[in-house]
């Protein structure tokens, strides 16, 4: 049997998962990371984007994530999100409209402010688009 480790993904919400798995990958806030079993201690920020969990038995399960932190201790791996949906509830109506309001909020920027949320949101609504687009790669 594969090596594993315990993996909690929750949000403000709500846990969204609970369980061991043999490979975490993530959006860190430098770049894609990859976790496995006996990873060293490690605590940093994540992006909008995919968790994909390799569980054992060649399952898969994939998270959308809206950023927040990641907390590596040995044996367990924490995902603290800000926003999380299972993969199979990405709605991609739902995500093509927040990325038009978004783009349509960013041409007709008002303020700074009111421009920086709408370059978080675009981000946001692609991470997701690109989530939706993975799961159907891999037939989920």
């Amino acid at each position: 049997m594969a090596m594993t480790i315990h993996v909690d993904v929750v949000s403000a919400e709500e846990s969204i998962f609970s369980g061991l798995a043999e490979f975490v990958t993530l959006p860190g806030e430098a770049g894609e990371l990859g976790i496995l079993p006996g990873h060293m201690p490690l605590m940093t920020r994540i992006r909008p984007g995919a968790v994909r969990l390799k569980l054992p038995h060649d399952k898969e399960e994939l998270i959308f994530v809206a950023g927040g932190m990641l907390e590596v201790q040995p044996g367990l791996v924490t995902v603290l999100a800000d926003t999380a949906i299972r993969g199979r509830d990405l709605d991609e109506a739902k995500a093509m409209e927040a990325k038009r309001k978004a783009e349509e909020s960013m041409h007709d920027r008002g303020s700074e402010m009111d421009y920086a949320r709408a370059q978080a949101e675009l981000a946001e609504a692609v991470a997701q688009l690109a989530a939706i687009q993975r799961l159907r790669k891999h037939g989920h």
